[in-house]
This record gives structure tokens, sequence and C-alpha cells, in this order.
């Protein structure tokens, strides 16, 4: 394939305006892609105008399976008039294609696609097979890995890359978990001057608040990839108006896990906490959790781990190191499969993620491409 058509693939798929939702264009885009060169594809669907596209190209006989993998959707751009330039307009400056999705991950969805493109076209010979998982809601949930690894997608997955911007950084095999929480308070309205005849509902969340930040942060939890477990309320609101004593107050906040202080553990801490305080008289405290994304925690010398490593020195003459970091990623669903597999992130991008003038470095997608494919002939040599 032609340089130029490589980039206005990317310049195609970064236009489709996927914020939190309409996936299914950009799956459309692909399998007519992968169907102009002679590659089926399946969709399957999530919601309306949500679809995962799921590729395969190799041999169907063989138990060896790599999992290429990106999601489609992207964040909001923000106020767009704050960016230099339209971010559903992509445009190169200087070596750089900016627009939204660029960088978180398009580049890096287009490059595996093509290098599947490219392999097929060359012929090349797998002694497995190279399976291409494209998903929806990553940004919200990770809700198509859920469904994906749920339906049975990545059971008989021995290896897989997630193209996440990782650039020449650092190959990610471990990410900290994820927690999303809601802590709710329920009180009683009263005139502010008679508050003894009315249930201060942000005096008891308050009372939440101050408990659990002594709880999960008078100790210090850590891991020697992934650093410190945290913790953070993040938004708080309450109240009706200001003469009246509050029947209503919530918080809600992120929880940042490692291997160490798992998700389990730190739920069931915070429910014995919620249910001692409702021991209280007029007490009633609930707690929702809203995400729940276990840490994931890999190989680091796996084969594809040291696949990308070799790859990596012999295309671009960059020593790359294992790394770990606190963002989450589709592996975390991924990764609750029936058996295990080792995966690692790494694709082209920088630190421009959901930021304002977001890009990727129009070389370093292009050389992803050639890496992509030089992993995958040697883990399915």
């Amino acid at each position: 394939m032609e340089k130029q058509e490589k980039i206005q693939i990317l310049k195609d798929i970064v236009a489709i305006k996927s914020v939190n939702g309409n996936e299914k264009e950009v799956a459309e885009y692909l399998s007519k892609l992968f169907k102009k060169h002679g590659i089926d594809s399946s969709f399957l669907e999530y919601d309306k105008d949500r679809d995962n596209l799921i590729v395969e190209i190799g041999n169907k006989n063989s138990e060896k399976v790599l999992a290429f993998s990106g999601h489609m959707d992207v964040v909001s751009a923000g106020n767009e008039a704050d960016w230099t330039s339209d971010p559903f307009k992509p445009e190169i400056r200087d070596g750089k294609m900016y627009g939204r999705g660029t960088c978180d991950m398009k580049s890096g969805l287009a490059a595996m696609a093509i290098a599947m493109i490219e392999l097929k076209e060359e012929n090349a010979a797998f002694n497995g097979r190279l399976r291409l998982i494209a998903t929806v809601g990553e940004e919200v949930g990770e809700l198509g890995a859920e469904q994906l690894t749920k339906e049975g997608y990545v059971d008989d997955v021995t290896s897989m890359v997630i193209g996440e911007p990782s650039g020449y950084a650092g190959i990610v095999y471990a990410h900290k978990g994820s927690i999303n929480f809601k802590v709710e308070s329920q009180g009683k309205n009263a005139h502010s001057s008679m508050p003894q005849l009315g249930v201060n509902a942000i005096d008891h969340l308050n009372d939440f608040y101050s408990r659990a930040n002594q709880l999960f942060r008078s100790e210090i939890h850590t891991d020697e990839v992934l650093g410190d477990f945290i913790y953070n309320v993040t938004m708080i609101s309450g109240g009706e108006q200001i003469n009246s004593i509050p029947s209503e107050a919530s918080l809600q906040g992120n929880i940042r896990t490692i291997p160490g202080y798992d998700n389990d553990l730190v739920i069931k801490k915070m429910n014995e906490l919620i249910d001692e305080l409702n021991q209280k008289d007029t007490y009633h405290l609930t707690l929702s959790i809203e995400a729940n994304k276990i840490s994931v925690k890999s190989e680091k010398d796996s084969d594809i781990a040291k696949i990308a490593q070799q790859v990596a020195k012999k295309q671009v003459n960059v020593d790359i190191p294992m790394v770990g970091v606190s963002g989450t990623t589709d592996a975390a669903e991924f990764t609750k499969g029936k058996k295990a597999f080792p995966v690692i992130i790494f694709g082209p991008g920088n630190e421009t993620p959901h930021q304002v003038d977001e890009y990727v470095d129009v070389d370093n997608y292009l050389e992803m491409v050639d890496i992509y494919k030089e992993m995958a002939t040697t883990y399915l040599a």
C-alpha cells in the first residue's frame, strides 16, 4: 500500500465523529477496506450504531492466535474553538497529524488494519491466525471488550497486542485497575432554624468522606511496577437551598488499584465502612460501583513482549523498556477470558490523548505498520 493511501485511511477514520458512540461507521469503513483487499470481516452489535468488528487471516487449523486490538470510540473534543484546526478535519503540520483520536487511538487501529492487509497481499505464511478485534466503548467502560470476552472471542487467543498510544517510551505489560464509585446519603428536610427536626444528609456523607480518606490513605500500598494505590473523591453534591437542611447528598470518586490491594478487597472495605456507619441512628448511606476494572500484570518476558522489543530495535533502532502505567485499557476485560494469555500495549502516539490539539507523528504511525507486520510474522512463524 502506498504511503499516501495509509495516511488517507487514518484521515478518513479520524474524520468519523465516533465520540462515545457511532463506532459502527468506523467499523463499516474498515470492513469495506478489508473487503476491497479480499478479506472478510464480521460485526458484533453492542447497541444501535455501535458495532464491534472482528477480522481474521491465517491458518484456521492452528491453535496459535495473535490478537491485535484497538478501540474505535474517542472522547469529546471539548471546546472546538480552542483547537488550532477542526478536530474532526485532520490536518498535517510539521509531520504531525492533528485531530481527535489521531493518538488515542485511531492511528494504532489503522496501523494494525493496514498491517493485516499488507500481510495478506504478501501471502505471508502463518503457523497460526492473526485476528483484529476493534471495540466499542473503551473510553466509557470498556463495553465492547467486556461483551466480546463474555461471548468467547478471546477464548482461543494465545497472545494479544493492544495498539494504545505508547510511542517508543515503553511497551506496557501492566496497568492499574480502576473503580468508579458513588456514595449517596439520604436525610430529611427541615428549616435551617430548626435542624433538630431534620436529618442532615451532608453531615452523614462527610462522615463517610473523612473515614474513607483515613481508611485508604493512612497506609501506603505499592507495587514495584505500578506504583502506589490511589484513592480520590472527585465530585460532591448536596442540598436544595441555603436555608433548608439537606435531605440528599452524594459524592463520586475514582480509585486506582494494584494487584496487592485489588478491586475486590477495596470494595469489601468500602461496604464494611458503609455498614458500620449505617448502624448509627438516622444514617442511610448507599454505595454503588459504576465501573470495576481490574489491574493487569502480564508476563514481562513473554514471547510477544520480547518480539516487540526485538522488532522495534531492528526497525527503528530504539531500545524500548517494559513498563507499567496507571491508565486502564481493554486488557482489563480481555484478561477475564477463559484462559490466561500475555498481553502488551504498544502503539503509535505520545502524551496528547484527550488534549486539545491531539496529534500523532506521521512517521511513528507509518513505522508501526511495519513493526506490527514483523511482530505478527515472527510470532506466527
